[in-house]
């Protein structure tokens, strides 16, 4: 950046307030989404000395790319690749914008390149791993009630963590054990309730003595007294990414699992009891099969074992 210019007085950063308007006003995206954007966007003012949308060019482009890989966090990590290609992804996707929406000659946005990745390798939980922390909660308590409908949910469905924290207790229709879930870029899915889920959800639900709107919340014998909706009583991102840790403790587990191990254990096991991968993407919400494609690896020896019995003569 030039001398005696700040991040808020050029015409990139300009540009960057507009295009973060436009994705709340046009494209509704998540005040989350926005932030992320924001910070991003805000990492490429302070990596790189363009001042003008229209000075992007291939050597300034590979001037980012380069100092991405110089960037340290306050703790002293490197960027991830994964992380690194994030912040390309979201260059392009603003470069995109001014070519469409403002109409400027700008750098062309498939011309910015993502750093090559190995292919990811997602965490699953062995079958023995599942069954001892969806069995770990003690259901003799409102919150093991609570805890152990939250863990059900998750592998039933294959939500988000933030999906899952969004629920209010009339999305899901227990007749037809469906949920209609908004996730990102506000897309609708329809996701389908188990047996063990359903029952569970109902024995958590029906412990409740209070009328508020969320589906999970915190201190129960508050909640009873208050009014809807009851917002202050949903349980945070935070509480509910704990609980699944908390249980992996108790269940003896040592990999570590997150609420996102439960949407890739979901997700595994679909395609391991035959489900087809356009139908895995539907109920994962992903926008393109190439993410959903990270799953395969379960399949590969199955695939094996085929060629074998069938080809190996």
């Amino acid at each position: 950046m030039t001398k005696g210019a700040t991040i808020t007085d050029t015409k990139l950063s300009q540009a960057i307030d507009r295009y973060l308007v436009f994705l709340q006003a046009e494209e509704n995206k998540s005040p989350l989404t926005i932030s992320t954007y924001r910070q991003s966007l805000n990492l490429l003012l302070e990596l790189t000395n363009v001042t003008d949308p229209l000075l992007f060019d291939k050597s300034s482009i590979r001037i980012y790319k380069s100092a991405l890989h110089s960037f340290r966090t306050k703790s002293g990590s490197e960027l991830a690749i994964r992380t690194k290609n994030h912040h390309l992804t979201i260059l392009r996707a603003f470069l995109r914008y001014l070519v469409q929406e403002e109409e400027m000659d700008v750098y062309p946005p498939d011309r910015v390149t993502r750093f090559k990745e190995e292919q990811r390798q997602v965490k699953v939980l062995f079958t023995d791993e599942l069954e001892r922390l969806l069995g770990a909660p003690d259901l003799d308590t409102k919150i093991g009630k609570r805890d152990s409908a939250i863990l059900q949910l998750f592998f039933s469905t294959g939500l988000r963590l933030a999906e899952l924290r969004s629920l209010n207790r009339d999305d899901l229709n227990y007749k037809t054990r469906e949920i209609s879930v908004r996730g990102k870029r506000g897309k609708i899915r329809v996701v389908f309730v188990s047996d063990k889920a359903k029952d569970a959800l109902e024995h958590y639900v029906d412990s409740r003595i209070d009328n508020l709107d969320p589906l999970f919340i915190r201190n129960h014998d508050m909640a009873r007294n208050a009014m809807p909706p009851g917002e202050e009583f949903r349980l945070s991102r935070i509480s509910i990414y704990n609980i699944v840790k908390k249980y992996a403790r108790q269940a003896g587990i040592m990999s570590n699992p997150s609420p996102h191990t439960l949407r890739h254990s979901f997700a595994t096991d679909l395609l391991r009891n035959g489900a087809d991968l356009r139908s895995v993407q539907e109920m994962l919400g992903h926008k393109d099969l190439s993410t959903t494609q990270i799953y395969t690896h379960v399949t590969n020896p199955q695939l094996k074992e085929v060629h074998k019995k069938f080809h190996d003569k």
